[in-house]
């Protein structure tokens, strides 16, 4: 077989493929068995008829056809894997020539990974925010953990914000009520937000058995983001009220015997949390350093295919919270044409960082067990509230576990960027990375290489004999 590569573009090439006709036997033998189990022709058993009476029979043609669809697969995986060639899609296949007990030829044009230079990836430099835990922070995690032990208490006054009230809602278009609009003895609590527009300025001032009206607009069903007219009545008041903040409830809320030493663990467990967040933000810190390094020709049709995906996940989150498309510009204070452009950076970013993370696991031979498997797909499941082994049968049916350990690896390949980067604080302090635990605290740094094997040299010395041994 003889193949030639013509580079159409930097991310798409073009393989001629000739083969000489002796490479088609066994791919003509095998049409011949396949036709020849199709086919009844009197005086041969089925399966038995000869290659000179199926030529009569069905034409020498159709076996040609059936050998080539055979052999031409596996040729252009030949043909790509000769090049150094890695395909991102299907082919566009085409054969150009085929003469009996002569030759084959086949043109396959197809889209590819990028050839680039590889940037160099060691001591990247990147920065974050500072870890800050402030007394805000913990008397917000302690206030939150009193309104956990709160009781209700029915009050005879007007609701104010942080009051729980008992409400009945009813949405109308036109003086009918619309489909789902209507609820009764919902409990809310005054100044939570998310329901509707308008709700919370409402019940402020309001007593139990008044009611008001006022207009809004639905967040879910058919109707989302249509103006409605919204009758709230309250049926009750009750304040919440809090423990105080003691030893007793230290003891209560706690294992703690004391409310220095429950403060004090909010502050430690706040500090933990706040590391691991700087840590995905070194991270994504890194990641973005490393991308501006290098330069890499993106596929059109691969831009564009995820383009589409992402607007289309976008758009189905947005039906799920209730929202439009202009709604969520709106609060985020954009333009069409400001998210597009947005939507595209991040895309061709994405894309970028595929293909440099891919390239850096292959020159550090990087690799994927079935543990690293197991793991992944654990976590994955998790993420989407799916039952592991659920999970990983679909994994499995819809041959997907390419495409797992290729994230596996390029998470891989991260990790090792990040671990020689050099990531500082906003203060300028360097940000431990290698030490920090998966709880979020920062274990002691591991012994070297050479101290280790000193420690090793000096185990070996002769131990004191023991009592009985002296004995």
């Amino acid at each position: 077989m003889k193949s030639a590569v013509e580079n159409l573009s930097p991310t798409r090439a073009k393989l001629t493929v000739e083969v000489p006709f002796e490479e088609l036997k066994p791919s003509l033998d095998a049409a011949y068995k396949k036709i020849a189990q199709q086919i009844n022709v009197p005086g041969f058993r089925r399966g038995k008829v000869p290659a000179a009476v199926i030529d009569r029979q069905v034409g020498r043609g159709v076996v040609l056809d059936e050998a080539v669809n055979q052999v031409v697969p596996a040729k252009y995986i030949e043909a790509m894997q000769s090049a150094g060639l890695e395909p991102l899609a299907q082919p566009e296949i085409e054969v150009t020539r085929l003469e009996d007990n002569d030759i084959l030829v086949f043109t396959a044009e197809v889209d590819v990974k990028p050839q680039f230079d590889l940037p160099d990836y060691e001591g990247v430099e990147a920065q974050v925010e500072d870890v800050e835990v402030t007394d805000a922070d913990v008397e917000e995690q302690v206030e939150a953990l009193r309104e956990r032990f709160g009781t209700l208490v029915d009050v005879d006054r007007a609701a104010a914000e942080g009051d729980f009230v008992t409400i009945d809602l009813r949405a109308a278009q036109d003086g009918e009520t619309v489909e789902g609009g209507e609820v009764s003895g919902m409990s809310y609590k005054v100044g939570r937000g998310g329901m509707l527009d308008g709700l919370d300025e409402a019940l402020v001032g309001m007593s139990a058995d008044e009611e008001k009206t006022f207009d809004s607009q639905l967040v879910g069903g058919d109707l989302v983001g249509q103006d409605v007219e919204v009758t709230v009545k309250v049926t009750g008041v009750q304040e919440q009220q809090l423990p105080e903040l003691d030893d007793e409830f230290a003891q209560m809320a706690s294992e703690f015997d004391t409310v220095e030493e429950l403060t004090a663990d909010v502050r430690e467990r706040l500090g933990r949390g706040k590391r691991l967040e700087q840590a995905a933000a070194a991270r994504d810190a890194v990641l973005e350093a490393l991308l501006e390094k290098v330069s890499i020709p993106l596929p059109d049709d691969l831009v564009t295919d995820e383009l589409n995906a992402r607007r289309q996940n976008i758009e189905q989150q947005l039906v799920f919270a209730g929202l439009t498309m202009e709604k969520y510009l709106e609060d985020e204070g954009q333009t069409t044409e400001e998210f597009e452009a947005d939507l595209d950076r991040r895309v061709r970013d994405a894309i970028t960082a595929q293909f440099l993370l891919d390239a850096i696991a292959k020159k550090e031979e990087l690799g994927v067990d079935q543990n690293d498997l197991s793991q992944h797909m654990v976590m994955r499941a998790q993420q989407s509230g799916q039952d592991p082994q659920e999970f990983a049968n679909h994994m499995f049916e819809h041959n997907h576990i390419p495409d797992l350990v290729q994230e596996i690896l390029r998470g891989k390949a991260l990790a090792q960027v990040v671990e020689t980067a050099v990531v500082k604080d906003a203060s300028g302090d360097v940000v431990d990375l290698k030490n920090l635990r998966p709880d979020g605290s920062v274990g002691e740094p591991a012994a070297a290489p050479e101290a280790e094997e000193q420690d090793a040299e000096t185990d070996d010395s002769p131990e004191e004999p023991k009592e009985d041994d002296k004995a």
